[in-house]
């Protein structure tokens, strides 16, 4: 393995190839639906042959003998040798995988681990047509009666004789008088009587070919007379044609003008076609000397050297390292608390230059952070193209029927996010095929297309981004909701009989939870949803979940742009600061406190004809308050949402909107409930940043 070569060209290879990876499972499981797309067929040709040159560039000797292999089996499908069926999909998926593996070791600088030998032997059998054997059996037969006496070259009378078959004539005493033989030029050095000339060769390339266009040229040149030995001669009388008939025989060649040979010097109307015309006395090396025409530079050649002349583009890409993105990101967000200080200051003077420079500032600083965004988003193809091969492998392995559709593949994200969204976005298309995609047999019995539909769409809302992920199976049934939750003690009855269905679809992130009566390598052990809450909460998104039995199911994520600066309301509990983070606010009112319910023990309050949980934060986060009876008796509720959950937040005092740069905790703070992280405020306090489901998770 030669990992001692260039690093920059390893480098190359790396990007390259992981890009072509990327594409090829969903191309392949594309080709599974599209049998005879051609041109999918010569990209995925291509991209194991791309793969494959890289590799052996690098001397990656195993990367190289499987992707060679898999190259052979598409270059016979393109060739409609072979039809693509969902066995050759199998073992190509399987050996994809292995390249994909050792993709990955070259990527960590580890040895190789080779494809399985017996792998690679179903690959090949797949490269061959189906009629190989039949082929490969009539083969040595036709060889065995064609070979000559001495071993498998034919003798010079068995080709004389091939002449006179193909010429129709009869040969005189067993053999062809050899026009060489006879030449004046004495050029038979070796004096056999059984060579043919150069003219008898050309006649036989074109009884072989069907095509006999360029010896008619050459039969004149021979009958009009010896050549010159002192020079060549111009036009059909010598052995090298003038520049009018070059000029013909380019338009012949690329279907213009007439006949090469109208008009030509010497030639007569009434005379036989060259091919069965005996040779003239000239010189028996003519054809391979009128080779020198093709050197002369032709009239018509010259406007080919522009195309010489034309500038090379230039490169318009640079690839630069993803810390160096995140190190100017960080900057960027130091520059954006400066300038959120710089706005307070700026607000409390009066002095109007210094409110023309610091707008000028906040102009500037608002247009570089979103230049900087923009070259850390990538585009969420980059987590959709793994599911095509997701779907497939899961469908067929529970002989079901799926059909996945993607909208919105172009839409960019940050790159973290992308990362980070990877796997949840993985448990949730597996739970619509496992659950809720139904059986074939049972689709048809319900009145619905043997074949389910799984349905990815991401989309840009604001500062946001939409993913869904809606499939047309059996749909989610509170009852059993209800049922399942009481069984294992997560509600009692009554408490389960009071959920809406929307509190009962919800209840699939609980931990534990799940609806499967037995546990597979897929599903039921109740752990992969609730990561998935877990992860998208990190993430600061919300999660909500639309269902109709019968129907099919819809779940709906929703996740910021971006991770790096965060738009926030700023709010005042006592004499703190704390940020909430503007992706949970729902709304603000001001609120009568002494007007509250309380229902089954918790304070609420309604809104709109809605029951609201009401929450003194302020009791939570602030040493040494506690409720008492010499609180004010107004305040300010922010209600807040997370996922179809929506409870009110009382605080003290509303500062406003202000976009802060997430910084870590401290190593004395880590994993304190309810924080998500810390930021310093425009008038350069420090403030806590309020993670609001583990706030209610640690505290309600």
């Amino acid at each position: 393995m030669a990992f001692d070569a260039d690093d920059e060209i390893l480098q190359d290879f790396l990007v390259e190839a992981g890009e072509i990876l990327e594409k090829l499972s969903e191309q392949l499981v594309d080709l599974e639906q599209h049998p005879d797309d051609s041109n999918l067929l010569n990209a995925i040709f291509r991209g194991f042959h791309t793969v494959k040159g890289g590799a052996g560039f690098l001397q990656l000797e195993a990367l190289v003998n499987c992707c060679h292999s898999a190259e052979n089996v598409f270059d016979i499908l393109r060739n409609h040798k072979r039809q693509v069926d969902s066995e050759l999909m199998d073992v190509v998926l399987e050996v994809l995988d292995h390249v994909n593996a050792m993709f990955e070791q070259v990527r960590n600088r580890e040895e190789l681990t080779p494809a399985p030998d017996q792998l690679i032997a179903a690959l090949d059998a797949l490269a061959l047509p189906k009629d190989a054997i039949a082929e490969a059996s009539s083969v040595p037969q036709e060889e065995s009666s064609e070979a000559g006496s001495d071993g498998g070259d034919i003798t010079d009378d068995e080709f004389e004789q091939l002449l006179d078959a193909l010429h129709g004539e009869t040969p005189v005493g067993g053999s062809v008088p050899s026009p060489v033989h006879e030449s004046p030029a004495g050029n038979n050095s070796d004096g056999a009587d059984n060579e043919i000339s150069d003219d008898e060769f050309e006649a036989l390339l074109d009884e072989l070919h069907g095509k006999g266009k360029f010896a008619v040229q050459e039969a004149p040149a021979a009958d009009s007379g010896p050549t010159s030995s002192a020079g060549p001669a111009t036009g059909s009388s010598g052995e090298l044609i003038s520049d009018d008939e070059f000029e013909k025989l380019l338009d012949e060649l690329h279907g213009k003008g007439g006949s090469p040979t109208t008009g030509s010097p010497g030639n007569k109307p009434d005379e036989p076609s060259p091919v069965k015309a005996e040779p003239g006395p000239g010189p028996a090396k003519s054809k391979p000397d009128s080779k020198p025409p093709a050197k002369q530079p032709p009239k018509n050649a010259t406007p080919a050297a522009p195309s010489r002349e034309q500038a090379p583009v230039a490169e318009t890409t640079v690839r630069v390292d993803t810390k160096r993105l995140d190190d100017i990101m960080n900057m960027v967000g130091e520059l954006v608390l400066v300038r959120n200080r710089l706005q307070r200051l700026g607000s409390a003077s009066e002095d109007e230059h210094m409110h023309k420079a610091v707008s000028s500032l906040d102009v500037v600083t608002t247009d570089l952070q979103a230049a900087v965004m923009q070259t850390r988003m990538q585009p969420i193809k980059k987590v959709f193209g793994r599911f095509p091969r997701v779907v497939r492998d899961l469908a067929r392995g529970m002989n079901k029927e799926v059909n996945l559709v993607m909208h919105g593949e172009d839409t960019d994200l940050d790159k973290n996010l992308v990362e980070a969204l990877s796997d949840p976005l993985v448990h949730l298309v597996r739970n619509s095929v496992d659950h809720g995609i139904e059986a074939p047999d049972v689709r048809e019995k319900a009145g619905k297309p043997r074949q389910g539909t799984v349905t990815l769409s991401a989309e840009q809302e604001g500062d946001h981004i939409l993913l869904s992920i809606h499939d047309d199976g059996a749909g989610m049934d509170p009852e059993v909701l209800r049922r399942k939750a009481v069984e294992k003690g997560i509600y009692d009855q009554d408490a389960a009989d009071r959920l809406t269905d929307t509190e009962c679809f919800n209840l699939i992130f609980a931990a534990g939870f799940s609806t499967k009566e037995q546990i597979s390598d897929v599903s039921g052990r109740g752990v992969g949803m609730d990561v998935v809450k877990t992860k998208i909460s990190q993430l600061n998104g919300q999660l909500s979940i639309v269902s109709e039995l019968g129907k099919g199911s819809r779940i709906i994520i929703k996740v910021p742009l971006t991770l790096a600066i965060m738009p926030t309301l700023m709010i005042m509990l006592g004499n703190q600061s704390f940020a909430l983070p503007l992706v949970n606010v729902v709304e603000i009112f001001h609120l009568d406190l002494t007007r509250t319910n309380i229902v089954d023990g918790r304070e609420c309050v309604v809104v709109r004809d809605k029951v609201f949980p009401l929450f003194h934060i302020k009791r939570w986060l602030v040493k040494g308050t506690a409720a008492a009876k010499g609180e004010p008796e107004n305040g300010h509720v922010v209600i807040v949402a997370m996922g179809t959950q929506q409870v009110g937040f009382v605080v003290d005092q509303l500062v406003g909107q202000e976009e802060v740069v997430i910084k870590p905790l401290g190593r004395g703070l880590q994993g304190t409930p309810g924080m998500a992280g810390a930021t310093i405020t425009g008038d350069g306090r420090i403030a806590l940043i309020i993670d609001v489901p583990s706030l209610l998770q640690r505290y309600s």
